[in-house]
């Protein structure tokens, strides 16, 4: 058997996640969230609304809502670079209209991953899956390949970075960070 190009692994797991899509409910939940996350817009309301209802972790939390607005412009001047057009596949149209004929990288994911690597936390430990789902819903409404939503998320790490080695407590990845050493617990 012959091993998957990069070209046709991105291709079948498009196909894989948009095909879910067909699923009433699931195309329901996979519209909304692009709306909430377009331009930054949900991560920019919940920031200072959880800033607002937990001053222990304001400034965490005002820290990830920065780096999220950091990670969208950085993502869309990316796609103005690239050019990489939206996926188009046969018998399966995009499920929401997009702002940019490109794709690459997912400004979705971008923010998504920033706001969660940098410490906003509105909803507890709980919000790795909504930008989780945020991720995938690019996926399930055609809007991406599965190579952009993954450097849309690499370039949401890139900016949140700085955010965590300042020494503040924030957290990544559910564990809590602790200084400019590297240590997590």
């Amino acid at each position: 058997m012959t091993p998957l190009s990069p070209e046709e692994m991105d291709h079948r797991l498009l196909v894989a996640l948009r095909a879910c899509g067909s699923d009433v409910r699931t195309a329901a939940v996979a519209r909304a969230l692009p709306h909430g996350g377009e331009h930054g817009a949900l991560w920019l309301a919940a920031g200072p609304a959880g800033a607002a209802t937990d001053r222990s972790r304001r400034p965490a939390r005002l820290r990830g809502t920065a780096l999220s607005c950091g990670a969208h412009p950085l993502s869309v001047g990316l796609k103005r670079v690239v050019r990489r057009r939206r996926p188009l596949l046969p018998g399966h149209a995009p499920l929401v209209r997009t702002t940019s004929p490109h794709s690459f990288a997912s400004a979705h994911a971008a923010s998504a991953t920033a706001v969660t690597l940098g410490a906003l936390r509105p909803l507890g430990a709980g919000l790795s899956l909504p930008a989780l789902a945020m991720c995938l819903s690019r996926l399930v409404v055609g809007g991406h390949y599965p190579s952009d939503v993954a450097a849309g998320a690499v370039v949401g790490a890139l900016v949140a970075g700085p955010g965590d080695v300042r020494g503040t407590g924030a957290y990544a990845g559910g564990a809590r960070f602790q200084g400019v050493r590297g240590e997590w617990t």
